[in-house]
C-alpha cells in the first residue's frame, strides 16, 4: 500500500508553492510525521511532514519546480528503507614522488657571483667538465638577462572571463514577491516620506531602571520596539487615516491595530503582525516580538500571522542605519523607519547638550493621509517617546 505526498493548504490567497528541497532520498526509511520537503511560498517555507511512516518510494517533483495545492510530490510505500550511505571506495595509492635531479655544480667564484645577482643555478649552462657551471657562465648569464627587453604590460584582449566573477541563482519565491510588492507600492500609492527626531533619553532612562525587574518579572527583555508600538498605537487613534486604506473608491478605516514588525531573516524581509496590540501590555508586546523574531529566523512562522496588519514599523537602526526612506506594505497608508541611535548635540533651553537621539521617517500614502496629518502624527509619536507617562495616561 502507497501514500501520497501532497502539497498541504497554504492559508489564504496561496495557491502555489516551488519545492527548495527534499530532507529525504528516495529510498531512505521515513516516521509518520517527520518532516519530507521543503515548500516556498510567497510569504514563508514550509515543511511537508510524512503522512505515514514507510519508505519514500518515489519523488516525483524536483527542487526549484512549482506545484499547486494539492498536488502530489512523491509517495511512501511499506518496508523499511535504507538512509546509510554506501561505504566509500577504497582509494589507489598515490603513485611515489620521482627522483629530484642532482643540484648543479659551482666553483667557488661561480656560486658568489650568482648569489650577489640572485641568478638560480638551475637556469644557467655550465661549460666546464661534467656541466660544471664556472665564473665565464655565472658572468654571461647576468650580461644576457641585463640586455633582455623588459615585458611590456598590456590589458588582455577580447571579453572579460565574467563567468569566472558573477553566479546565476533564480530567485526565490519570497524574493520575487518583495520585489513586486515594493515596486507596486512605488506605482500605486503615491508615497511621500516625512522625517523628524527623537530623544531617547527618556525611554532609555525609564529601561535602564527598571529592566532587570522586568525581565525577572515577565521573563523577556525590555525593548525600544514595545515603546513605539505603544507611541504609534496613539498616533493612529488620533490620525486615523494613517491606519485606513484604499479598497475601490472606498477609503477603509480601521477601528483596530494590528501592527507589523519588519523582520530581517536570511532569506528577505518578513513582516509578523502583532494583533490588536492596542490591548497588550509593554511585556506582551515584547514576548510576541521576540517569539517572532525567533521562528522568522527558523522559518517557524504562520501564514496567518504574515497576513493583515494596519500599520508597519520597520527598524533600520539595528543594521547601523541612521537615516532611511521606508517603503510601504500595500495596502497599508503609513510605515514608521526608526533608525540608529546616535549621541549628538542639542540645543536645550538655550544650552547645548549631547543627548542620543534617533531620526524617524513616515512613509504615507498622500491619497489617503494629508501632509499636516503625517506630520502631527509623527509629532505625536515623538512626544510619547520623549514622555513616556503620555503612554499610560494617553494623552
Amino acid at each position: 500500500m502507497t501514500t501520497e505526498i501532497r502539497v498541504p493548504g497554504l492559508g489564504e490567497s496561496v495557491t502555489e508553492a516551488t519545492v527548495a528541497k527534499w530532507l529525504k532520498n528516495q529510498g531512505d526509511s521515513v516516521r509518520i510525521d517527520e518532516p519530507l520537503v521543503e515548500l516556498e511560498t510567497d510569504k514563508v517555507t514550509v515543511e511537508v511532514p510524512a503522512p505515514s511512516g514507510g519508505v519514500l518510494s518515489e519523488i516525483l517533483v524536483t527542487p526549484g519546480s512549482t506545484i499547486a495545492v494539492g498536488a502530489i510530490l512523491g509517495m511512501i510505500g511499506e518496508g523499511a528503507g535504507v538512509s546509510a550511505a554506501p561505504p566509500p571506495k577504497p582509494q589507489p595509492l598515490p603513485p611515489a614522488p620521482a627522483a629530484k635531479p642532482a643540484a648543479p655544480v659551482l666553483s667557488p667564484s661561480a656560486r658568489k657571483i650568482a648569489e650577489e645577482n640572485r641568478l638560480p643555478p638551475q637556469t644557467i649552462s655550465g661549460t666546464g667538465r661534467d656541466g660544471r657551471i664556472m665564473k665565464g657562465d655565472v658572468l654571461s648569464a647576468v650580461e644576457a638577462r641585463a640586455s633582455a627587453p623588459k615585458p611590456v604590460y598590456a590589458p588582455p584582449s577580447g571579453p572579460r572571463p565574467q563567468a569566472v566573477r558573477e553566479e546565476r541563482v533564480p530567485m526565490s519565491r519570497l524574493r520575487k514577491t518583495i520585489a513586486l510588492r515594493l515596486k507596486e507600492a512605488q506605482n500605486t500609492a503615491a508615497m511621500l516620506t516625512t522625517f523628524n527626531e527623537v530623544d531617547m533619553s527618556s525611554v532609555m532612562h525609564l529601561r535602564t531602571a527598571h529592566k532587570d525587574s522586568f525581565e525577572k518579572r515577565h521573563g523577556v527583555r525590555l525593548g525600544f520596539m514595545s515603546f513605539f508600538v505603544k507611541a504609534c498605537i496613539l498616533g493612529l487613534k488620533e490620525i486615523p487615516s494613517v491606519n485606513a486604506e484604499i479598497e475601490g473608491d472606498d477609503l477603509v478605516y480601521k477601528n483596530y491595530y494590528d501592527i507589523g514588525v519588519a523582520v530581517g531573516t536570511q532569506k528577505g524581509l518578513v513582516v509578523p503582525v502583532v494583533r490588536g496590540a492596542d490591548e497588550l501590555s509593554l511585556a506582551e508586546i515584547e514576548k510576541r516580538i521576540n517569539d517572532f523574531g525567533l521562528r522568522a529566523r527558523d522559518n517557524k512562522l504562520k501564514l496567518e500571522e504574515l497576513q493583515g496588519g494596519t500599520f508597519t514599523i520597520s527598524n533600520g537602526g539595528v543594521y547601523g542605519s541612521l537615516m532611511s526612506t521606508p517603503i510601504l506594505n500595500v495596502p497599508q497608508s503609513g510605515i514608521l523607519g526608526m533608525h540608529k541611535i546616535e549621541q549628538r548635540p542639542v540645543a536645550i533651553d538655550g544650552k547645548v547638550e549631547i543627548r542620543p537621539m534617533m531620526y524617524l521617517a513616515l512613509s504615507y500614502d498622500h491619497r489617503i493621509v494629508d501632509g499636516k496629518e503625517a506630520v502631527t502624527f509623527l509629532v505625536r509619536v515623538k512626544e510619547c517617546l520623549e514622555a513616556p507617562e503620555r503612554m499610560i495616561l494617553e494623552v
